[in-house]
């Protein structure tokens, strides 16, 4: 991840960091063809270049950008029960995508649309600038030792790169299981002046409803675990 000292010009296109690892992205036979019979209606092409909301949907509407919704069923849970926004999930892992895809045609789902592309340049390359509504990034990979916290996806960088996506009073919503995770999330983003929390300085949101519980963070509670949500709005 670049250092705050980086221009944040909204042209930034690439860096030489991943803020994410590929792992088993080989897919099934059975994940391949659920790929390929979905692609064409919930695929967008990050090669494609800049998209325009309305003739991806064919609607004005609130958007939604997730990044790495894993196996995407809290993602495609979101769209079923907000069928007045429209929603795109961007994913590194091809068998989450074609989970994704499976589970919004077996629910015939129709606001939803998905890249299988690193993140970073697709907020850069393909989606307009100024116009989400909302921005999530639900349990990003923490980067627990410390000399890997550098890759920990939530940066100043990162939080400009959203701002430049989100509209005025967009909102920019994390979640983490991890306390210290969260605790980094906090201070990068009480740092920006184009944001303000909307819990209060340095307050943790509470869990939205909306917000579906995955399976994975049921067994956290489980097991004690904590979660912080965190939800910023974008200022003018």
């Amino acid at each position: 991840m670049q250092d705050e000292q980086q221009p944040t010009n909204p042209e930034i296109k690439k860096r030489t960091i991943r803020s994410f690892v590929v792992r088993g992205g080989r897919m099934t036979e059975g994940q391949q063809r659920a790929y390929d019979a979905n692609w064409k209606t919930y695929g967008l092409e990050a090669d494609q270049g800049r998209i325009d909301y309305q003739e991806v949907f064919g609607r004005e509407s609130d958007v939604v950008i997730e990044v790495g919704f894993g196996m995407g069923a809290s993602l495609v849970e979101m769209a079923k029960n907000a069928p007045e926004k429209d929603f795109i999930g961007i994913e590194v892992h091809p068998p989450g995508v074609a989970k994704l895809m499976m589970l919004a045609a077996e629910a015939g789902i129709q606001n939803i649309r998905v890249y299988c592309h690193d993140a970073i340049e697709v907020m850069a390359d393909c989606l307009p600038q100024g116009q989400a509504s909302t921005f999530q990034l639900f349990f990003p990979d923490p980067w627990h030792k410390k000399k890997h916290n550098k890759r920990r996806i939530v940066q100043p960088l990162f939080a400009q790169q959203v701002a430049n996506v989100l509209k005025v009073g967009g909102v920019f919503h994390m979640a983490t299981d991890w306390e210290p995770y969260a605790e980094h999330m906090l201070e990068v983003m009480e740092a920006q002046t184009q944001y303000e929390n909307v819990a209060g300085k340095n307050t943790y949101h509470p869990r939205p409803e909306w917000r579906p519980l995955t399976k994975f963070e049921q067994r956290g509670e489980r097991l004690g675990h904590g979660v912080w949500d965190l939800i910023y709005s974008k200022l003018a």
